[in-house]
């Protein structure tokens, strides 16, 4: 039976973005086609994902509903899940009852399947090969310019590029000059880093 590395599966509130306080059980793939850092992208990657363990359908979906018997979105993150997820274990999670959200860097195109789309790019617009979204999400530090995205979405985000344990007020006061000036834009930070949560 085929295997996902898989890095973590826990039960938290969305602490970002257009979906920020919903319930979701999140399933962090291992391994990722980038390796942002503060010297390149202007902000570190903040997220363990070289770690894991492999993992079939069936224990995915077991640890998923043991974490919660209620919650009825899975969130699949990383790393980046695009390079593991398939037909399968989209088809599984929805005959389980999950509706799917997924967080993808979009250097590739995603399933239609998937139920909601969250794109936050980090390299050059034309790298990218998901070409629309529920929400695009860009970080932004100190200094970044407004995007010129080339993906169409229903939700246009810009978040504060956080240090490890705290909002540098500088990024956030940015963001917000940044919507000021730009008003399709809205800003999303990282509330899950301020309410203390996974």
């Amino acid at each position: 039976m085929k295997t996902y590395k898989i890095n973590e599966i826990f039960y938290s509130l969305q602490g970002e973005g257009v979906r920020a306080g919903t319930a979701n059980v999140f399933i962090r793939f291992s391994d990722c086609n980038l390796r942002c850092s503060r010297n390149k992208e202007g902000f570190d990657c903040d997220t363990e994902f070289i770690s894991g363990t492999q993992m079939n359908l069936d224990q995915i979906l077991s640890q998923a509903r043991s974490l919660s018997a209620t919650c009825d979105w899975v969130i699949l993150t990383g790393g980046e899940p695009s390079l593991q997820i398939d037909d399968s274990l989209l088809d599984a999670l929805h005959t389980a009852g999950y509706k799917i959200a997924i967080e993808s860097n979009g250097l590739r195109e995603l399933s239609s399947k998937i139920d909601w789309i969250c794109i936050s790019p980090k390299t050059a617009e034309s790298s990218l090969r998901q070409k629309t979204a529920h929400e695009l999400k860009y970080v932004r530090a100190l200094g970044m310019k407004i995007p010129n995205p080339s993906i169409k979405a229903e939700h246009y985000l810009i978040s504060p590029a956080f240090e490890v344990d705290h909002l540098p007020s500088e990024n956030l006061e940015h963001c917000l000059n940044l919507i000021r000036d730009n008003p399709k834009w809205r800003l999303s930070v990282q509330q899950h880093k301020i309410w203390k949560v996974r």
